[in-house]
Parts: structure tokens; sequence; C-alpha cells
């Protein structure tokens, strides 16, 4: 168990953001936010959105999308449920408070998950990324959106010596490319993109697909 997070210190973080996070962080994340939506969008249909947050991103999604969203605070779900009514999102089939590390959903239930800025503001990222390929059907699309780390160096070493801070926050700094490599090795899930997003490249969008490996019938 990766100790850097406390679930209830995540949730009371995000509790407190919820009226200012579209400000603050709205215009810093818009473009990765636009690009994990046009990747999802490649495959469309049935999308889960974990961290979905204020529901920021929920508007740009094409209307031929059905969309789910979750996320551990109900703060920021209940801007969420306010954007869908004042916008008459008629795509979005639900917004529920849900732990990424157990998505309450049957196995293969979505064809996308999209993750925007999660994986690293959660205690047991590997476990949440099981969950994300448990849900999502064989041939599904895994969409994230998320902060890289150094692997070493001035960065790296500025990185952990953030941590105490950016933990009480509600984040990790020190999240390094190698930990999803790692994880994606024995996943089931094969790696479709890596590109940097802004801001200053400390990000990136991943995209992972789930591999449908049959089972293996005895002799």
């Amino acid at each position: 168990m990766d100790k850097a997070l406390d679930k209830r210190v995540v949730t009371a973080a995000y509790d407190r953001w919820a009226p200012v996070y579209d400000m603050v962080f709205g215009p810093v994340f818009r473009r990765g936010r636009r690009a994990a939506i046009v990747a999802a969008e490649q495959v469309g249909g049935r999308i889960l959105e974990v961290g979905v947050g204020t529901g920021i991103s929920l508007p740009d999604y094409a209307a031929s999308s059905t969309l789910f969203g979750v996320d551990i605070s109900e703060e920021m779900l209940e801007r969420a449920r306010t954007r869908v009514a004042e916008l008459g999102l008629a795509n979005v089939e639900g917004i529920q408070v849900m732990d990424a590390e157990a998505l309450d959903f049957p196995d293969a239930a979505f064809d996308v998950v999209v993750a925007q800025y999660v994986v690293t503001a959660v205690p047991n990222p590997e476990r949440a990324l099981d969950e994300f390929v448990r849900v999502v059907r064989p041939g599904g699309l895994i969409v994230i959106a998320t902060r890289i780390g150094a692997e070493g160096g001035l960065r790296g070493g500025i990185e952990k010596a953030l941590m105490p801070v950016t933990s009480r926050l509600g984040w990790r700094t020190e999240f390094a490319w190698e930990r999803y490599a790692r994880w994606a090795g024995n996943a089931g899930v094969e790696l479709v993109e890596r590109r940097p997003l802004p801001p200053l490249g400390h990000f990136a969008l991943i995209c992972f697909r789930r591999i449908d490996v049959p089972v293996a019938v005895a002799a």
C-alpha cells in the first residue's frame, strides 16, 4: 500500500477545493482535458469519467456519448449535478460518489474510462488502474491525463521534498513513468499513446487498450 496519501485527507482536500476548483485549475488543465476527450471519443459509446469533480469536462463531450461521472468528493459532485441540470446534459447517465479503487460497476461495463488528473491523487494508484481495466470492455480504452514525475535529478529531489505539502493538498508530485510501465506489464493492457501535455511538459496523455486475452482451454 502506498501511504503517501490518506483517503480521508484526499476527500477533505477536494471538498475544500470544490468552491474554487474551476477558477484555479480550469484554465491550467484546459488543453489536457480537451486532449483526453478527443482520445476518448475516438472510441465513444459509454464513457466513465473517474474523478469527474465539478463536471467541468462534461459539456465538451459529444452528445452521442453516454457519460457517467464518479468522484470521492460530494462537494465536487454537487457542482457537477448543478452543471448537468443547468446545461441540460441529457447524455449524462449518472453522477455518483465512488472510490476509484473500488468502482461499483460490473465488469466490462464501459467502452472508455477517462481519468483526468486522478491517478496521482489516490492512495493506491495501481489498485485504481486495475479497476479501470476491470470495468472497461475488452478492446476498450483507458485515457489518463496525469502528472509524470521526474526519474531523478534536481526536479526529482524537489518533487520528493514537496510531497509532505502536496499530499495534504490532495495529490503527489512524485510519480515517475516507470510506475505506469511496471503496472502495465502485468495488467492485460497495451500502450496506445503517450505524449506530453502542458503546462511545462510535466503532464502527459496516456492511453491504454484492454487486451482481450482468451482463456486457455485444457486439452
